[in-house]
């Protein structure tokens, strides 16, 4: 088996900055990683951590995969990699968790007993087999809504509009401390750390030849998640009917239309936004 792509897309939330979402896709492999804003200066060199992050952990993982690596054994690999490079490339030894480099995650590898998932974080994954209604796997519906509540309780709290940037005094106590909880209990991320491994979330789904995939970070799916322009159906649907790049500019105009978050709060107007369209053949 193996997944054909049928379109692709990666937009930068704020077209000065580096677009911190990355992907690849081969063979019967594809992925979609997200790194997560950073928080203060970076340790790594480049653009940002959270750049590099993401597009190491893409490169990595197709390389490990297409060596004929198991999924969970080609994620151990990448992060070993990714262990190894941050601690002979960093400026320093990180002090908190906040500073260490982070992702959200969603990889899908097809073999003949179906299509096994393995995600950190908020990425998705939607499947479409047919006629019958569409499936989502991960948690990033929930995860939204309280990233949501969580911004607009915020912002009431300081007194400024939600999307006023991460980067802001009024906000960076808060969102340091919440990002000081990752790698801890449940929360884990993709991240330069092997111990990560152990804690990726995974679900097998038999899925039938010549059924569709769509494969989201947030910031795309937010089109259902955040905005309600679309269910996970219909998304989809339009994303086989109308094309990723029509969706993206949809995306942007509503992010457009409310650019202090005040309908729909989030922490800053847009983030990056990344899908693939594939096909199981």
């Amino acid at each position: 088996m193996s997944l054909d792509v049928l379109d692709h897309l990666s937009l930068p939330g704020d077209p000065a900055k580096a677009n911190e979402d990355a992907f690849g896709h081969g063979g019967n492999a594809a992925l979609v990683i997200d790194g997560a804003t950073p928080l203060g200066e970076g340790l790594m060199p480049g653009p940002s951590d959270a750049a590099w992050i993401a597009q190491f952990g893409a490169r990595r993982l197709m390389a490990h995969l297409k060596d004929g690596d198991g999924a969970r054994k080609a994620l151990r690999a990448t992060l070993a990699d990714a262990q190894k490079s941050f601690e002979a490339l960093r400026r320093h030894e990180p002090e908190e968790m906040w500073q260490m480099p982070c992702a959200s995650m969603m990889l899908a590898v097809a073999d003949q007993s179906g299509v096994e998932f393995l995600w950190y974080g908020d990425c998705a994954a939607i499947i479409k087999q047919g006629d019958a209604p569409v499936a989502v796997v991960g948690e990033t519906f929930d995860k939204r809504a309280t990233e949501a509540r969580r911004a607009q309780a915020l912002a009431k709290e300081k007194n400024l509009s939600p999307a006023a940037g991460l980067s802001r005094a009024e906000f960076i106590g808060s969102l340091r401390a919440s990002r000081n909880r990752i790698n801890s209990g449940q929360d884990w991320l993709f991240s330069p750390d092997v111990k990560a491994a152990a804690h990726v979330s995974r679900r097998v789904i038999k899925i039938r030849p010549a059924s569709e995939i769509l494969l989201l970070t947030d910031g795309f799916l937010a089109l259902a998640s955040d905005y309600g322009a679309y269910s996970a159906d219909s998304l989809m649907a339009t994303a086989l009917s109308k094309g990723l790049a029509s969706l993206g500019k949809e995306l942007r105009a509503i992010e457009d239309g409310d650019s202090g978050g005040d309908k729909f709060p989030r922490f800053k107007k847009s983030d990056d936004a990344t899908a693939l369209l594939l096909k199981l053949v």
